[in-house]
């Protein structure tokens, strides 16, 4: 599959996986055969009319101490913070290779993360960092669970122009020099329904799942909730589920749940 030249001599297999529509190239990297700081090639390799298409790419390598270590970048080829789903994809791809059973404990950019997934391999509760500092901006909240999210409650999120409206939060003074993601969020019935616009892809993403967690998080704050919560989501890829702890002022024991599964696997040729 010719879709992007990599170099005279590299032939690079992967996998594609998708959590609630977030997808992404997976690599088995312990080798540390693929060199990945190559932003132009990553970027090729995300892009859906000349590449294997991706919101973006992982590498599974070795790391003392843990199961293995997750390096993610973006769909612009640039490192990423934290991405929830992404972990839960590249859990259920350890899996897979047999680099672990059921329980892992793994290393990511923004520290340590314990995650357990199903015998089927194909449900994922992956466990995010605490958190204690909530800013607001106006109505909306700023919420850090590994990548930074902004937060707003809005009506009719179905009608939104989110790919417009989140640009506009995104690039404003306040956030255009490091970029922030944009959730809007809409109570329905026993659910939280939320859209998102992610940094890096530029665009809406059919989930983000540190994005619907600083959301679970933000509607406990908004209801005076405290103690132990479990927050059902709806994103355009499918159905979340959050849980966690809150005692009024730190928010932990915080997981991420949902599914993961593989898509394809594939060889890309130089």
């Amino acid at each position: 599959m010719d879709v992007c030249v990599l170099n005279s001599y590299m032939k690079l297999s992967f996998y594609k996986y998708q959590g609630t529509g977030n997808d992404f190239i997976l690599i088995d990297n312990r080798d540390l055969a693929f060199n990945h700081k190559q932003s132009s090639l990553i970027k090729k390799l995300c892009n859906r009319r000349f590449g294997i298409g991706g919101d973006g790419l992982m590498c599974l390598e070795n790391e003392n101490g843990f199961d293995f270590k997750m390096v993610y970048y973006n769909a612009d080829g640039q490192p990423s913070s934290m991405c929830g789903n992404g972990g839960r994809c590249i859990v259920a791809f350890a899996k897979f290779l047999k680099v672990i059973e059921n329980e892992t404990n793994f290393l990511a950019v923004d520290g340590p993360h314990y995650a357990k997934i199903s015998d089927a391999g194909d449900w994922v509760s992956l466990q995010m960092i605490d958190v204690e500092t909530v800013k607001k901006d106006g109505d909306a909240f700023v919420i850090n669970t590994g990548s930074p999210h902004y937060i707003q409650f809005a009506d009719n999120v179905a009608d939104i122009n989110v790919s417009e409206e989140g640009r506009k939060i995104r690039y404003n003074e306040t956030y255009k020099a490091e970029g922030i993601n944009i959730n809007f969020v809409e109570p329905q019935n026993n659910h939280l329904f939320v859209r998102t616009y992610e940094r890096g892809v530029e665009d809406e993403t059919y989930a983000c799942g540190t994005g619907v967690t600083a959301v679970a998080l933000a509607n406990a704050i908004k209801n005076n909730q405290t103690g132990l919560i479990e927050t059902p989501i709806k994103v355009l890829g499918g159905e979340l589920n959050i849980r966690f702890n809150y005692d009024g002022e730190k928010f932990t024991h915080i997981f991420l749940e949902g599914p993961a599964k593989m898509v394809f696997e594939g060889e890309v040729e130089g």
